[in-house]
């Protein structure tokens, strides 16, 4: 690309949580301006928002670098701030007569009010800011019951989706022959690394982000690993994507959460693979449902800004929970004594990552055998997910809670033996995390090969004993639900 300077007033782009090029309303939008373009980027120091836990932060850190390598392909490049976003955004755009501001929409409702007073004050500055959808395929609100009441329960919500079209994307954009036009002068910007996102060393010295490696951030690793699943992993998916011990996921969550995919394109791509393969039909729409099941929690969000730490059915504020400082720690550090559960959260903290049904078995267990509060479980899933989301992580701790908007049976208690026994048949899961331990939770081996793996004859420490008896867990919860609803019926 030959150098262009343009001298009149630029366009800014301003990224959030859309950290891609492609698939991009905003970026199309500031495009077709023929305006230059100043990409910007600004970490809030006092986030309207809950702030990020440490593990997104690294990814976050690792997108913006690839972000910031995409950019300079066209010709342009990421201005990187810090501080008030407010303070930030008036004074680039008063300093380079910007008129125009293109953002995304967050759909977190906290963000969504602070830009509602923040398109005001811009535009008694004369700045108008265009918030566009590149989250979602409907924004939170825009499907409603026949009663005019937004969904509180998943298949009707789902059904709704599929009428309304929102799913059947035909065509995308491409943005790759457009030109990039270029202010004549850039702004100074911070290096990625000044934002100091990536964590430092653990007490013993060790790379706490070291097993993070297994993702590639950024908008080039978002398309292959949706490369990767539709050609190796989606025609079991409907069958295998409940087994944690085979590679048989997307894995494109926390591409989704950071924006460095667009639902649109998932989609896309999954309905050409499975029109050249009639036999992906079945799996296709098992993934199609659970990019829905994403749309069904921002819309619960929506409805309980707080859904972090706030039940969304009142009725189980009265729940009275435990206090077990001891058993929440082991709980933490994969220390409870049954496998699945503690390879789960050993995953959790080495890799940034959790398989789905294990991260279902691991909140149940700490819920419903140990009865801690869901809250305290749902914090530590978001310092520690790379893909920790404003509105997946909350719905669905609260979904095993039985405290969410459509968490039927509520008073389902997964048995952590069987869910392993079921789903991790031949121990590999668990022996990927806890190498060295013996099945104690079990009381048996699985399988010759389970017995093998858990080696017995290596001087590895003993695996610790279950921290609570699985029926008496069970029972005490079952009773501890009972009263709930007995108070509540007394009332």
């Amino acid at each position: 690309m030959t150098e262009k300077h343009i001298q009149s007033a630029p366009v800014i782009l301003w990224f959030r949580f859309d950290l891609r090029l492609h698939d991009h309303a905003g970026v199309r939008a500031a495009l077709e301006t023929g305006q230059p373009i100043l990409p910007l980027y600004i970490w809030d120091e006092n986030p309207a928002t809950r702030p990020l836990g440490a593990a997104s932060k690294w990814w976050l850190h690792h997108s913006l670098e690839a972000l910031y390598a995409d950019l300079q392909k066209h010709g342009s490049r990421l201005t990187i701030e810090r501080g008030n976003t407010h303070i930030i955004l008036a004074s680039i755009a008063k300093e380079y007569k910007a008129k125009t501001i293109y953002c995304s929409h967050t759909f977190d409702p906290e963000n969504e009010r602070n830009d509602a007073e923040l398109t005001d004050e811009l535009r008694s500055a004369g700045i108008t800011l265009h918030r566009i959808n590149n989250t979602l395929l409907t924004a939170p609100g825009a499907l409603q019951t026949q009663g005019g009441t937004p969904f509180r329960v998943f298949t009707p919500f789902y059904k709704s989706l599929l009428a309304s079209g929102a799913c059947d994307i035909d065509t995308l954009p491409d943005l790759t022959t457009m030109p990039w036009p270029r202010p004549s002068q850039w702004p100074a910007s911070l290096a990625v690394a000044d934002l100091g996102l990536k964590p430092g060393l653990t007490p013993s010295g060790q790379d706490w982000a070291q097993g993070f490696n297994r993702f590639k951030p950024g908008e080039a690793g978002a398309r292959g690993a949706l490369r990767h699943f539709l050609k190796n992993n989606l025609q079991a998916y409907d069958s295998e994507r409940d087994r944690p011990d085979l590679d048989a996921t997307s894995h494109l969550s926390p591409h989704l959460r950071f924006g460095e995919i667009s639902p649109q394109r998932i989609l896309h791509e999954t309905a050409r693979a499975a029109e050249a393969d009639n036999r992906l039909a079945a799996a296709a729409d098992k993934f199609r449902a659970e990019l829905a099941w994403r749309e069904f929690s921002y819309g619960l969000l929506a409805q309980q800004p707080s859904l972090y730490n706030i039940n969304f059915r009142r009725d189980f504020d009265r729940f009275e929970w435990r206090h077990d400082e001891k058993q929440f720690r082991d709980w933490c550090r994969g220390e409870t004594g049954y496998e699945l559960v503690d390879a789960g959260m050993r995953e959790l903290w080495q890799t940034g990552y959790m398989h789905n049904r294990v991260r279902m078995v691991a909140a149940s267990f700490l819920i419903k055998h140990l009865l801690i509060d869901w809250r305290r479980g749902e914090q530590w899933f978001w310092d520690c997910l790379l893909d920790a989301d404003p509105a997946n992580n909350p719905a669905s701790w609260q979904w095993v809670a039985g405290s969410g908007a459509d968490a039927a049976p509520y008073f389902r208690v997964f048995n952590p033996i069987t869910q392993a026994e079921k789903f991790d048949p031949n121990g590999e899961y668990r022996a990927r995390y806890i190498q060295g331990y013996t099945h104690t939770s079990t009381g048996r081996n699985h399988s010759k090969k389970a017995a093998e793996l858990f080696d017995k004859a290596n001087n590895s420490p003993k695996y610790p004993q279950p921290v609570v008896d699985h029926v008496f867990a069970r029972d005490r919860a079952l009773q501890a639900y009972k009263n709930r609803i007995v108070d509540e019926d007394q009332e």
